[in-house]
Parts: structure tokens; sequence; C-alpha cells
């Protein structure tokens, strides 16, 4: 999907005002990272009281105590730098497929954002080398599962630290090396953690948020693919323009509706196919001759028609999302944590994954139904009864050719899957740490669903342009212009995927990666935005 415009200027952190395209940025443009000098004396401040307790022999919960169930063994003061080191071999304990680089540099970004708020009473020159990982591009391997999402991503967060210890692994210049190589290699030194640290590295929802944070990105581009999609396919169709009338959807004002039609308008303005009645031929029974009918359609079907109210809901749900990951993304969530201006420490329960977790099962939610209506579409153009005139399948030559009938099996096992996958994680808790941490977000495994679902609505939609440019290339034969925007898309879509002949089958699964990496790439939304101006 797009990415962030990047700048020369390095992005600064001060635990604030991080934002998505910021985000962006550093994950996948490897924008710079550094500190600003406030976020560095609100650190230095609350450090200074987690020494000053050190010395005082204070007993506070993950400084001079064990970790969960734990909490009353008082540590001592000769074992604190112990405590804390152990904490990160202890609790790196993921399995699984790790995560991919970018998420992984969001992690870290994420991680080093709220570690700049000042709350957490950790040095300034540990996060400090967290950051010159993120510059230097030293990626940890960070398993994807192990993580209940409450004392936040423990394990996750945990592998992320090992790297900074000289432990674990690492992925430096494409090459998989341990963590001490990996750092040796890029010139960064090990960190020797003190008192609170490594609770202060492991205890947050980063994992979760970052892996969210980039499925919210995508997710928001996708809206616009899927609207240009069912413009498509409401052109191959010879749909009707009544339904996307701004008039209509003003007296049901929600945003994402309206932006969703104007979208729609956009597309098929000029259209030469939109509003046409259309001629069949049948056959009749008396004479078996043909004669021609002009029918003409009132209505389209829902997955055609509904695509404002529809599209447009996931659109408001996104909304919604984007609103609970900008503020995690700027805020404290590890503990306890060290306020200076009280001279204390609050311990708490801002690691607790809620409010992402349940954020993330909506937006698979909402994912989804982009997919499930895209589906719908799809079908509709292989079923000669129901696309006004196309062949069957899209192919002249029926039964010795399928044409793009299974195209349309792989959308319905896409969309199966998807009902799976949007069973709501944040609807379960299994407790943990002696039943003292017995509430648990699961707000990782949401996160995780809903990137899976994100990816296999963009393979759904990609069918949809696929099947939607080949039923397309039919009615173009005859001279009938699309609109402007539909144009550019079908036109992009020509440049790398020629329309199929008719009479022979081929390779689907290659033109269906194709289609993909238009998606993906966001190269087909930039060609019809340019025809048409920015999508809303």
């Amino acid at each position: 999907m797009p990415s962030s415009p990047v700048t020369d200027d390095d992005i600064l952190l001060d635990g604030k005002t991080l934002g998505f395209k910021e985000i962006i940025a550093v994950a996948r443009d490897f924008q710079r990272v550094d500190l600003t000098d406030q976020a560095k004396e609100k650190m230095r401040m609350s450090r200074k009281l987690v020494e000053q307790w050190i010395l005082e022999k204070k007993v506070i919960y993950g400084i001079t105590t064990g970790f969960g169930s734990l909490q009353n063994e008082v540590i001592p003061p000769e074992d604190v730098e112990q405590l804390q080191e152990n904490i990160i071999l202890s609790h790196a304990a993921g399995v699984g497929e790790t995560l991919p680089e970018e998420a992984v540099r969001a992690m870290m970004l994420l991680r080093a954002n709220a570690l700049a708020k000042g709350y957490s009473g950790i040095r300034v020159e540990v996060v400090e080398s967290l950051i010159e990982m993120i510059n230097k591009r030293v990626h940890p391997l960070i398993p994807v599962k192990g993580s209940v999402g409450s004392s936040g991503d423990l394990a996750p967060l945990a592998h992320m630290a090992l790297v900074l210890l000289g432990k674990g692994e690492a992925i430096y210049n494409g090459v998989r090396l341990s963590g001490v190589e990996a750092l040796s290699k890029a010139g960064i030194e090990p960190v020797h953690l003190k008192a609170k640290e490594g609770l202060a590295l492991t205890n947050g929802t980063q994992f979760m948020t970052s892996i969210g944070a980039l499925a919210l990105w995508d997710a928001e581009n996708l809206a616009k693919i899927a609207d240009i999609a069912g413009s498509l396919s409401l052109e191959a169709v010879k749909g009707r323009s009544s339904a996307f009338r701004l008039e209509l959807h003003k007296l049901r004002p929600f945003a994402g509706q309206i932006n969703c039609a104007k979208n729609i308008n956009a597309m098929i303005a000029s259209s030469q196919l939109i509003d046409r009645d259309h001629i069949m031929r049948r056959r009749k029974n008396e004479v078996q001759e043909e004669e021609e009918c002009r029918e003409t359609k009132l209505q389209d079907a829902y997955s055609l028609r509904c695509m404002p109210q529809v599209h447009g809901a996931s659109r408001e749900a996104m909304v919604f999302v984007r609103h609970m990951l900008q503020i995690e993304i700027n805020s404290a969530t590890d503990n306890p944590l060290v306020l200076p201006e009280f001279s204390e420490s609050f311990s708490g329960g801002n690691f607790h994954g809620q409010p992402v977790a349940l954020a993330m099962d909506f937006l698979a939610l909402a994912i989804s139904e982009l997919g499930n209506i895209s589906e719908r579409r799809i079908a509709r153009l292989m079923n000669k009864n129901e696309n006004f005139g196309l062949p069957a399948y899209l192919t002249n030559s029926g039964g010795l050719n399928s044409g793009m009938m299974i195209a349309q099996y792989t959308a319905a096992a896409l969309a199966s899957e998807n009902k799976v996958l949007i069973h709501p994680a944040s609807g379960d808790s299994i407790p943990t740490s002696s039943n003292q941490e017995d509430h648990n977000s699961m707000g990782s495994i949401a996160a995780r669903q809903a990137g899976q679902v994100l990816k296999n609505v963009e393979s759904i939609l990609a069918i949809e342009l696929l099947c939607a440019a080949q039923a397309l290339g039919f009615r173009t034969q005859h001279g009938d212009e699309p609109g402007i925007g539909t144009a550019a898309a079908y036109k992009l879509i020509r440049k790398y995927i020629p329309q199929r002949e008719s009479d022979k089958d081929g390779e689907i699964h290659l033109l269906i990666r194709e289609a993909e990496k238009l998606v993906r790439s966001g190269e087909l939304l930039h060609g019809v935005e340019q025809a048409v101006g920015i999508l809303n």
C-alpha cells in the first residue's frame, strides 16, 4: 500500500505527537529517528527518582521485587540489575513465524516513543540504543505468538530487547545473525540494564499496536480500492447511477457513506455504459427463433447499489480504530509508572491491551465486509443470468474452457476464511501468573487476525479487478467507453494483464498475482487519482 512522504529531517520523538504518517515513513521508508531535548530531560527526571529509591531501599514492584505473582519476593540490592536482565531472558518465550521487518521497525519506534514520554524510569542511553537499532536497520527476530495482551506484549517485547543486550537474533543487511554479531556489524554497543529498565522495555502494547497501525493504514487505502473495483463491476453490468446521487446520501449523512458515493460518481463520470438499457437476445419457445428485446433495470443488486452503505460503514469503523490507536501510540503503557511531578511511582494497568484488542476485532470485521460484498460482485460477473449479456464465466467457449470460474472460488474461499478470523479474540480471556493476571486482552491475536483478514481482502479485491476488467473488455469491444476513473483503472490493469482470449484458458494464478501487486503497491490507486483527483 502507499507509503508516507519522506523528508530529509529526522522524526523527533516526544511521546506526544507521533502520528501514522511518521510510523509508515519509519517502518517502510527507513526514515531516521531521534529524541527531542524535552523528552530527554523528562526521562532524566524520572530516572533520577528510580536511582534515589534504590539508594533508599524502597520496596517498589518490579524494581526491587519480583514480577507477577512473585511481587512479594523482595530482591537484594546487589541483584537488582540481574533482575532486569532476567526479565528479558525469561520472558522471551515466543514461538511461531517471525514478525515482518516493517512491523518490527514500527514496534521499536512505538516503544521508543512511549519511553520518551518520561514516565518509565529508563535511562536516555538505553532508548538511544533502541533508536540506533532503528536507524542502522538492526531488526530483531520476534516470534509472533506468545502474547496474551496484558502486562503488555511481554514475549514479543522481550525478544526485541534481547538484541539490545547482545543476545537473541536479528536481521542486519538481509542476513540473519546473532544479536551480538548484528550489533557489532552495525557499530552499536550492547546495553547493560539497570534497575527498572528490563520492565520498562517489556511492559507495553507496542506489538499489537504496531501491527494494528500498519493494518489500519493499508485498510484505509483498501477502502478506496474497493470503490474502484466496485465501480468497474458496476460499469461491466451496465449499472444504474441513481443509487449514488448525493441528494440521497445526505439524507443519511454518514461521512463514510457520502465519501464512497462521491468516489463512485467520480469514477463513472462520462460513462457510456452506466444507465444504458440492456439489449438481450431471447429464444421464442414456439418457433425456436431469436428475438431482440430491450430490458430496463430499475435497480441493481445490493452488492452494487449498496456500495456506499457497506463500504461507508467500514470506513466509519476505521475512523473509530484510528482514534483508538492514535491515543495508544502516544500513551505510557508500562507498570509501574514513575511520575516526577509527584515524586511517586504508581502501580496500575496501563499495559492492558483491551482498548487495542476491541479496536482490532472491529477493524477485522470492517475489512472483511469489503471482501464479502466484493465476492458477491465477482459471483454476479460470472453468472450469465445476472451479468446482463456477458458470457458465463467471462468466456465465449464455456465447457471446453472454464474462464474465470475458479477465480470466484478462490474469492469465496478467502471470504469464508475471514468468517473464522473475525471471531473476536477480545471476547476471550485466560488467566496467567498463578491467577494474579486473571484477565487478559488477547489483543496481539486480534491484531494478527486483522492483518490476515487484510491480506485476504486484498486478494479478493484483486480478483474482482481482474474479473471486472475482463468483463469490461467485452463491453468496450462494441465501442462503449467507461467513465473517467474506471477507464484509468482499466487502462492500468491492461498495462500488466492483457485481455484474456475468451476461447482459451490460461494460468489464472499468474493474473491474480499481477492484480495483487497493483492493489498492494498503491499503483492502481495512484493512477486513478491522477485521473479523477484524490479519492475520499
